[in-house]
Order: C-alpha cells, then structure tokens, then sequence
C-alpha cells in the first residue's frame, strides 16, 4: 500500500519532504498561538502527501501535549488507510466504526480515527466523550457532513484538511466553519520539484446544454447518460482514445452506471483490454479489478465516482473525464488520479469531453485559494455564469432526436461578430445557420420525409435563432422578424431535400 506521496506505508518512518516539513512546522505554530475550539483549514493538492502531514501532526500533538486526537474521515477506505498510516509513524490508534462496542480503559488510545455518523453515534452512546479531545483532524474537509460534529469538541482545536477549500454548496461556505485558511505547495510547483507528474490536456468542445442540474447543483446523471451514450459521443471518446492514449494505462471517468457500461461495451467490441467498476460492484470483485488493472499493460478502467478519493494508482498515463461537472473538487479529484509521479512517468494525459478546463481553469494553473476562501460567492458566480447562448436549453427529448450529432446548437451572437471582423455580410449568419440544421435533419435521417419532419420539430429552436440574429442587427419591426421566420423554415426544407437526394443518388451510384 502506498501514501499520497508515492512512499511506501512501511518507510512511515522516511524523511518528510522539504515542503512538507515548513507545512507541518507552520501548522504546529498556529496550533501553539491558538486558543482552544480554533479551527484551521490547510489546503494541499492530491498527491502533496495530506495524510502523511497530518499523520506526523497527531504524532507531534501527543507527544507535546499528551491529549486525545480524533481523524475524522468520510469513507471506510480512507478510515483504514489513515490507521494504517498513523500505526507506522508509531500513533497507536483505534478505528471506530460499527463493530467497535466497548473500550477498555486499560489500552489507553490515544488516537482515534472515524467516519462521522459512526462518531456521532458513539458519542451519544457515551462511547467517546469529545470534552476529552485535544486536536480534530478533518480529512477531505470540503464535504459539509463533518459540519454538525464541529462543535461538540468544545476543548479541541480543529484541522480542517482539504485540496480544494471551496464547499460546493454556496449557502454553506468552508469561511463559516473555518477561521484561518493555511495554503501548502501549488501543483505546478509540486510538479516542478518533481513530486507530480506534468499534464497534456487534450480538449473537445461537446454541446452540454442538453444537461439538467440536480438538487445539489451538479448534472443529473438520467441527463448524462442520455447524453454521453449516444452514438456520437461513444464515436468521440474512441476517437480521442486513440488519438490520445492508445495502449497508455487509461481511467474513465463517466456520471452514470448506464453510460460506463455502454464504455465498457464500446471498448471491448473493439478489443481493448477493459473493465467496469461502480459502487454495486461486490469488495471481492472490485479487489479482483484493482489488481488487473494494476499488472495490465494498456489497460483501460471506466468507472462511476467510486475512484475519486482514496484510489491511488501511480501506474496511471490517461484520464479521460467523459462526464462534464460543476464541481471544482471532483475536477481535480478526477485528474488528480494521474498526477501521481513515476521515475518512469513524469507526464500524463487529461482527455476532457465535458468542457470541464473551461469551466474551471487547466488543472496545473496556481489558484489563488485565499480569494476563494474568502470571497467563496464571487467565485462561484464565476465558475457558474453563462452566456444567453450557454444558458438556452433545448429540451432533452428533442436532444434525444439527433443521436448521431454532436454539435446541434449554433451561436449566433458569435457568428455575428465574426462577420462583422471579417467584414462580410451579415446575413451569412442566417445562411450558415440553415446550413447546419439543413446537415443536422439529414444525419439523423434515412428518408426526405423524415428529415422534414425532424425540420417541424425545430420550430421553436429556429425562432430563437431568428430572434438573436434580429437583436444583433438592431432595431427591426415585427413584420420583418416574422417573415426572416418564415423564410428560414422554407429554405431549410428545399437544402434538406437537396442534400437528401444528393446522397441518394450518391449512393446509387456507388
């Protein structure tokens, strides 16, 4: 079993790396200078090594202090690599979950680890007094489960640890529960040091606006699946696959189960070595998988969220994001899989079909967490705001009608400008734009009939184009308005029906 940093769990005892030293040592300050029930959120990327620094602080903390510490973490993979950790830096510990019923006084632990609802359960049993805890220690902070538990530690200080200080839920920003914020190393000083691996991103623009968001604020994934199984882009992330990372060690990351099984499926039609995992997956099974997608060369692994935390797979050369997300800590959760640094790897590559480096910036480039910290609002709008392009919605039965299309909108805000840097006529917005419906009725059709049909169906879609072109050019009547409507739906069914005779005449002659 290996740490964050690559080192070995068995060499707990190795040297800190320089970094982490100065982080450790500015931490131990802070916890000297503070007053009891203050609480410090330290922010490290994936792959710096934050159990290995929080691990030594425990050591530290009772060596200094002789009190009880508590590691709270989120998941029970996390909850027994922690323990593992601490047990080879010397921190005799105990994990409390659901099997544990009693502790003896005589094994005097002074050192606990533990998941938070198993923790709160064991504390209402009387179980753990928290009035008796020094130092809490949060892994993977940014999750708001750990929250309520806070404040039962009335004599504790807090440690907060986390690669992305930013709560996904706006009403419930890290500044409200934290009062300090302690930054360590950036990535890409980490990767100029030579603890990570350096990153080629490879980026295709894939119309999302089929996607609905959930009740937490991320893609809903019955839109995901209907959108990332469709013909089109299962045609894409083969064709970046190949391009991209052909025979390199490869982890999918996908939304949904339905879609990472139609990957699966994809990929093993075409002979590729490959497997699926997701959180149905039985621990025998997805031991079996782990382990086969360790010794396998070229092997590729499509899987739904269970790998973002707590999975670490140095051997890693390509991870493919083949879902789009709003949230900035699974970003970098995801691409922070492949970071991990070899002395045979020292690069790796990120495939993105989400629009995801658009959204939150390249994954290398230093972000300036104290703003975000502090003024976590303003940086949510900007990570969240659209254009009026971005914003309309096509309905997603109607998305669903045009499989074999990857792009089906057309911005015509930006057509018209470009016409207007190019100095040409505007009105060949309008021309390019029933070119592309004209293409988009004719791809997903076999018969003129059929096409035409699908041509009704875009009514409303053509109005609105109509509309924006007509807010571009300026002040029009609505008797123009309506004819430009009208017009446009004519000469849309006489290019349908030429390009649908074109190529059955095409193909009778071939």
């Amino acid at each position: 079993m290996e740490n964050e940093t690559g080192q070995s769990l068995n060499m707990g005892q190795k040297a800190l790396y320089g970094y982490q030293e100065n982080d450790i040592n500015q931490l131990f300050d802070k916890i000297g200078q503070s007053q009891t029930n203050y609480r410090l959120l330290y922010q490290l990327p994936t792959g710096g090594g934050k159990t290995r620094i929080f691990s030594e602080i425990t050591s530290r903390f009772i060596s200094k202090y002789n009190r009880k510490v508590i590691v709270l973490t989120h998941r029970v993979e996390l909850c027994n690599q922690t323990a593992t950790t601490l047990k080879n830096l010397g921190v005799k510990n105990k994990v409390i979950n659901s099997a544990l019923k009693t502790l003896s006084r005589k094994e005097a632990y002074k050192c606990f680890v533990a998941m938070v609802e198993t923790l709160k359960n064991r504390i209402k049993e009387g179980l753990v007094n928290p009035d008796d805890i020094g130092l809490v220690i949060i892994d993977e902070a940014h999750h708001n489960s750990f929250h309520k538990l806070l404040g039962k530690f009335k004599n504790a200080i807090i440690i907060g640890v986390t690669a992305t200080p930013f709560s996904s839920d706006i009403n419930l920003p890290m500044r409200k529960n934290y009062d300090e914020l302690i930054v360590g190393e950036s990535i890409s000083s980490l990767i100029a040091q030579g603890f990570l691996a350096k990153p080629k991103t490879w980026r295709y623009d894939v119309e999302l606006n089929t996607l609905k968001t959930g009740i937490h604020g991320d893609f809903t994934v019955s839109t995901s699946d209907e959108l990332y199984s469709s013909p089109a882009m299962l045609d894409l992330l083969m064709h970046a696959y190949e391009a991209h990372a052909k025979n390199k060690k490869t982890l999918i990351f996908n939304n949904g189960i339905f879609t990472s099984k139609n990957v699966h499926k994809l990929f093993s039609d075409a002979g590729y070595p490959v497997r699926h995992l997701d959180n149905h997956t039985s621990t025998a099974e997805r031991a079996e998988i782990l382990k086969w997608f360790k010794k396998t060369k070229g092997a590729i692994l499509t899987s739904v969220s269970i790998l973002t935390t707590g999975f670490d797979e140095p051997t890693i050369q390509s991870v493919i994001l083949n879902r789009a997300t709003t949230s900035l800590t699974l970003y970098h959760q995801m691409i922070g899989r492949g970071g991990r640094r070899l002395p045979q790897k020292k690069s790796f590559n990120i495939i993105d079909l989400g629009n995801n480096t658009d959204r939150f910036g390249e994954w290398h480039i230093p972000v300036d967490w104290q703003q975000v910290f502090e003024r976590p609002e303003a940086f949510y709008e900007a990570m969240h705001s659209k254009t009026e392009f971005e914003a309309h919605q096509l309905p997603s039965d109607l998305r669903g009608k045009f499989p074999n299309s990857l792009q089906i909108t057309f911005d015509v805000q930006q057509a018209y400008q470009h016409a207007l840097d190019q100095q040409i006529k505007t009105k060949i917005v309008i021309r390019d734009s029933i070119r592309q419906h004209a293409l988009l009725c004719a791809d997903n059709s076999d018969t003129i009939m059929e096409a035409l049909g699908l041509a009704e169906e875009l009514d409303k879609e053509i109005n609105w184009r109509v509309k924006q072109y007509c807010k571009c050019i300026g002040k029009v009547t609505k008797n123009y308005a309506e004819w430009l409507q009208q017009d446009y739906k004519t000469k849309l069914k006489l290019l349908i029906t030429k390009i649908m005779q074109r190529r059955a005449y095409l193909q009778k002659a071939g």
